[in-house]
């Protein structure tokens, strides 16, 4: 907490969580807009648009985001950023919030949230021929994070590409909540709130392609004017495979296991199953309720300790599995998973990541670049017909993908 006299532009009080930065060697008598002679800190990261004044900055545990905006509104935002991590929804972590005068004598509020390492905006997801087939990607992700946010009894308010950031996972992406001003958080949404967000969604999506198709020379790919459409439409088959409810008789359990599985294939976890009697002779209705779309992150971080993405979890515990399957066949017994994953770790990830991380330029997401030495493995094996072995997928990667390692950085010091 800091303070200052009526009379004095500067900071009057900030509120930061444990394990981050103070932030008092900011600037903060000088008004956000004009920080850039008066801060050492300043760094230019890959953005999308926003209605406040953002500045991102650097310190040692990463970089930061601060955002001015009214007063009652910067709390506001960061209490719902914090509901948002403890349900374990994808957004930006809230690190804290400030109150600070004007020359005016005026108080505005400061929103403080943690960068979200190696994201993307759909900027450039749409710019970099590099990064041209992660842009069907994005219609899934965005699907996705509102059915996440819809299940968990959250109304966002102001669903768009630019209050949201995405992040590389095993040639998927992965969308997170950037911007959470209008967020409404409930223990159920209605229907009409439902549909409400989805009809904001397909408006802003249109602007914020139409916006981005004024300043430069879209490439080729979905149509400008289905973007909008096409993630209404995965929305809802999304939302109906999650939430519909099916009739089984009581001889019939094994359906349940079966909801569950299908379930856990599209990542979601199961908190439980409820069964209610439907009134017509001994069935029952069956609903699932699911609680995140995290389901393999879980599982992967429990086994071996790595923090994932889902799709890139999904990725490695399918190869956790298979080195467990060549285990028991070599030793002619049964094998743990947990023992899988933990020679899996030994043996294979933390090798390649020593060495493939050493290379000029490697990306900084470790999981991401085991990951796209698994795909490079996939593809050595396809043209050679059989297994080509994760050895030589490694000692090939090296050689060959170089350039791929050497993708410019997301951040750039100002």
């Amino acid at each position: 907490m800091a303070a200052h006299s009526p009379q004095t532009p500067g900071l009057v009080a900030i509120h930061v969580r444990p394990g981050h930065p103070d932030f008092l060697d900011l600037p903060w008598g000088i008004p956000l807009a004009e920080w850039t002679p008066h801060c050492g800190r300043l760094v230019e990261v890959q953005r999308g648009l926003s209605r406040h004044e953002v500045r991102f900055l650097g310190y040692d545990p990463g970089i930061y985001a601060i955002k001015e905006l009214p007063e009652p509104l910067a709390e506001r935002e960061y209490e719902a950023l914090k509901e948002l991590e403890e349900r374990r929804l994808p957004a930006v972590t809230p690190v804290g919030h400030a109150v600070v005068r004007t020359s005016e004598a005026e108080t505005v509020g400061v929103l403080i949230t943690r960068y979200l390492d190696n994201s993307l905006p759909y900027r450039t997801l749409f710019m970099q021929p590099g990064l041209a087939r992660y842009r069907e990607r994005l219609l899934d992700a965005m699907a996705s994070l509102l059915v996440r946010l819809h299940v968990a009894g959250i109304y966002w308010g102001d669903v768009s590409l630019s209050n949201t950031l995405f992040r590389r996972d095993a040639g998927e992406l992965q969308a997170y909540l950037v911007d959470a001003e209008t967020t409404e958080i409930h223990d159920e949404l209605s229907k009409g709130q439902r549909a409400h967000d989805v009809d904001i969604m397909e408006e802003n999506v249109s602007g914020d392609i139409a916006d981005l198709s004024a300043w430069v020379e879209l490439p080729s790919g979905p149509p400008l004017g289905d973007i909008a459409s096409s993630i209404r439409e995965r929305y809802d088959r999304l939302w109906t495979e999650v939430t519909r409810e099916e009739i089984l008789a009581p001889s019939e359990s094994y359906r349940i296991h079966e909801r569950i599985r299908a379930l856990n294939d599209l990542g979601f976890s199961v908190g439980e199953i409820e069964l209610v009697a439907t009134g017509h002779g001994d069935q029952l209705r069956m609903r699932a309720m699911v609680t995140d779309r995290d389901h393999h992150r879980h599982q992967l971080h429990s086994l071996t300790g790595l923090v994932a993405e889902e799709h890139q979890a999904t990725q490695i515990l399918n190869e956790v599995r298979e080195l467990r399957a060549t285990l028991s066949r070599e030793l002619g017994r049964s094998v743990p998973l947990s023992v899988a994953a933990t020679r899996w770790r030994e043996e294979r990830f933390d090798p390649a990541v020593r060495r493939l991380g050493a290379l000029p330029g490697a990306a900084t997401d470790v999981v991401e670049l085991y990951c796209q030495v698994l795909e490079h493995k996939w593809f050595l094996s396809e043209q050679a017909k059989r297994d080509v072995g994760f050895e030589h997928a490694v000692d090939d990667f090296e050689l060959r993908f170089r350039p791929r390692l050497t993708e410019p950085d997301v951040r750039t010091t100002a």
